[in-house]
């Protein structure tokens, strides 16, 4: 009877392990907003470039010595000598001194532009006809017009920044609500367990390893450079449309779900301790 019996020291043991849980509950659901306001922010960041809303400033610069090889000289007038007329009729003569005038017609003078045919507009190409459509499709461009790529690429960096340390410190705590839960045998252990496994995957997810491996291995974090990489080139076929759509929006919600699960899971190991102090 007295093994079954709580001991003062197991209650305070006890006691001290729930208000440790506490303060890790608190600081975890504070981490999890902070990391779920910055992937939003990053897919908004993408969002606003592919629709159109914020346009990439890619400027060409072309070398003065390349550019002026290309100019060919400027040709000299060709002096013509006189030519002696002979004795023709004076309206023959008139035409061949001056040849520049048109006698005169009743006939009206048409212009040149209505007789001509009408010129055709230059092509568009396949990127300016995705920007046109983007532009009159919603939202509209008015609403971020006085918002540059410079500036969206300060907010990139910002935001990777944050995410990183974000990310790791509600790893770190999901670890140690583990090791509370099962020192403290509060219970749960399978739902905080899941709750780990799950954010440790989305941590190792996130990270930019296309940093440290080149293009073998990708994060889903993006910096600027590589989404003017990807959204620059031109006459994407099917296959490279949707590894473009993948790469920045697919993986991004692969993330977002497993930091979803795994916030879902640590609510489960919450009510599963409150469920066991209820049955002690």
């Amino acid at each position: 009877m007295n093994d079954n019996q709580a001991t003062p020291n197991n209650l305070l043991d006890t006691t001290d392990c729930l208000e440790a849980v506490g303060v890790f509950k608190g600081w975890k659901n504070f981490l999890f907003i902070i990391v779920i306001l910055c992937l939003l922010l990053l897919q908004a960041s993408f969002l606003l470039v592919d629709t159109g809303c914020i346009e990439i400033d890619q400027t060409v610069v072309v070398e003065p010595a390349a550019a002026s090889m290309d100019v060919e000289p400027a040709q000299e007038p060709v002096e013509t000598a006189d030519v002696k007329v002979p004795d023709v009729p004076e309206p023959v003569r008139q035409l061949i001194e001056e040849p520049n005038v048109v006698p005169e017609s009743n006939e009206p003078v048409v212009p040149d532009e209505a007789v001509e045919p009408n010129n055709p507009a230059e092509p568009i190409s396949k990127a300016q006809g995705n920007r046109l459509q983007r532009a009159i499709a919603w939202p509209p461009t008015e609403l971020f017009s006085g918002i540059t790529f410079e500036y969206l690429s300060w907010l990139i960096r910002i935001v990777n920044a944050v995410l990183i340390l974000t990310a790791t410190l509600f790893c770190l705590s999901m670890l140690f609500s583990l090791k509370v839960s099962m020192l403290g045998r509060l219970g749960g252990i399978n739902h905080i367990s899941r709750a780990f496994f799950l954010s440790l995957l989305m941590l190792i997810l996130l990270l930019p390893w296309q940093r440290i491996f080149g293009g073998m291995v990708l994060g889903a974090m993006y910096t600027p450079g590589e989404l003017v990489k990807w959204y620059s080139i031109e006459n994407k076929d099917m296959f490279e449309q949707v590894l473009y759509y993948l790469r920045f929006s697919g993986y991004w919600l692969l993330v977002f779900l497993l930091l979803i699960l795994s916030q879902i899971r640590s609510v489960r190991w919450g009510k599963a301790i409150l469920r066991r102090l209820e049955i002690i």
